[in-house]
C-alpha cells in the first residue's frame, strides 16, 4: 500500500480506477493499493487472527481511562490512535503465542490459572465447550483451541475463539457452524497483563 498526498492530481480521491487501483483514506491519510476481490476464507491462521481482533475490539470499550492512556506513547510514536496501537501490539503478541494485555507494556506478573475441567457436548452442526478454572488471578478471558486431530500444543493459529470474562471462573462457548465430524479442543485462560495459563488436556467431541 502506498501513501499519497494528492492522488490523481486532485485534492482527494476514492474508489477504484480502471479495475486496477483503489484509492481511499484511513485516519486522515490518503493511500492507494492494488484492487483486490473481497473474499472470506477461513484458514486456521485467519480464524486465529479474527478471534483475537474480535476479542480486542470488544474489550477496549470497557477499558478505564487509565488503561487506555497507557497506549498513548506507543500511538504517538507511530502517529496512530491509541486503539490502533493497542490492537496492532496485541496482534503481534498473539502471533508470538503470547497473551494480549490491557495496559502497555505487558507486565506478565499475574498467576495465570490452569483449566480445572472441560466438558464437550456435540450437537447438530455444533459443539458446546464448557470449562472452569483452578485458582489464579487476573482472569481476562478464555481462548478456545480446535483441531480435527489431537492438539499436542496450543497456538494462535488453532484458536477459534477468545471469550471475554473478566474475573470469571467459567466458560460456555458454542462452536458453530461445523460440518459433521470429530473435533478436538483445549481451553486456556488469559490474564489482563499478558499471561496465558496452562491449557486443559485434549478432548474430542462429535458434531452430527
Amino acid at each position: 500500500m502506498a501513501r499519497v498526498s494528492s492522488p490523481l492530481m486532485s485534492l482527494d480521491a476514492s474508489g477504484t480506477y480502471g479495475k486496477a487501483l483503489t484509492f481511499s483514506k484511513w485516519k486522515g491519510r490518503n493511500y492507494v493499493r492494488e484492487r483486490v476481490t473481497p473474499s472470506n476464507p477461513k484458514t486456521a491462521s485467519q480464524t486465529g487472527v479474527r478471534a483475537a481482533m474480535k476479542f480486542l475490539a470488544k474489550a477496549w470499550a470497557a477499558f478505564t481511562v487509565a488503561n487506555k492512556a497507557t497506549w498513548n506513547a506507543a500511538a504517538a510514536t507511530r502517529s496512530i490512535s491509541p486503539f490502533n496501537a493497542y490492537v496492532s501490539t496485541n496482534l503481534a503478541r498473539w502471533q508470538e503465542n503470547k497473551g494480549p494485555t490491557e495496559a502497555n507494556p505487558a507486565a506478565e506478573t499475574l498467576t495465570a490459572p490452569a483449566i480445572a475441567s472441560q466438558t464437550l457436548t456435540g450437537g447438530t452442526g455444533s459443539i458446546n465447550v464448557a470449562a472452569t478454572v483452578a485458582s489464579g488471578t487476573g482472569v481476562w478471558g478464555f481462548a478456545i483451541y480446535r483441531s480435527p486431530s489431537a492438539i499436542t500444543s496450543t497456538a494462535w493459529n488453532n484458536c477459534v475463539g477468545i471469550i471475554a470474562n473478566p474475573g470469571g471462573t467459567s466458560l460456555n462457548f458454542v462452536d458453530s457452524p461445523l460440518v459433521a465430524g470429530t473435533y478436538h479442543y483445549r481451553v486456556a485462560a488469559l490474564t489482563t497483563d499478558g499471561k496465558i495459563g496452562t491449557a486443559c488436556a485434549d478432548g474430542p467431541a462429535v458434531a452430527s
